[in-house]
């Protein structure tokens, strides 16, 4: 791989890295979020912790992350915008700036999925539209994050490899794959009954 896609890959993973939550938390609530709730960096704990529309701020902050690589990417590095992408979704979840203490990647997952829409496979609907739209029905009815964001991502993965392209998917699946791994203990509390639901403390 030229030195040059290596160069803009290792700067994806450092704005990944970039710990919004615990940047937003510490710096404007002198809480570290790290502390409280689920204990994760991400947009669902700091709305738990932080308030709604700063989970809501979080969340588009670290979409954003991956969105803004691959753009960057496709201007200056045509042709690795997947794996810019995937790069910003490592360093979530491994910051270097937390001390590898990161998310679960959720958010940055999407921001992939409509990178990849936008920037690679220029089909909206299978590649983000049916991921997000799985992700809002069962949040609906289920009424639990954890289990909607790992069947968003996973039925994008499924979605874009038996329709849109078949190397893409299978980066997508071990992206859904990892997803789901950040989330095990999510799985656990989910098959026991215990996992937390939205509307309930």
């Amino acid at each position: 791989m030229p030195a040059k896609n290596i160069f803009w890959i290792l700067i994806a993973y450092l704005i990944g890295s970039i710990p919004w939550g615990l940047i937003i938390g510490k710096n404007f609530y002198h809480t570290d979020i790290r502390e409280y709730g689920s204990g994760n960096i991400g947009g669902t704990n700091a709305g738990r912790v932080l308030g709604l529309p700063i989970g809501l701020l979080v969340i588009f902050l670290d979409g954003s992350k991956s969105l803004l690589m691959m753009y960057l990417a496709s201007r200056f590095a045509p042709g690795i915008e997947k794996y810019v992408g995937l790069a910003v979704c490592i360093g979530h979840c491994f910051p270097v700036f937390a001390g590898f203490r990161g998310g679960k990647a959720v958010s940055c997952s999407y921001g992939y999925l409509l990178g990849l829409a936008i920037f690679v496979t220029h089909d909206f609907l299978l590649t983000f539209l049916i991921p997000a739209l799985i992700f809002f029905i069962i949040l609906v009815f289920g009424r639990m994050v954890s289990l909607s964001s790992m069947c968003g991502v996973l039925s994008g993965a499924i979605s874009i490899f038996c329709f849109v392209d078949r190397q893409i998917g299978m980066m997508v699946f071990a992206l859904a794959l990892f997803v789901i791994y950040r989330h095990s203990s999510n799985i656990k509390r989910i098959v026991n009954g215990t996992e937390s639901k939205l509307g309930r403390k």
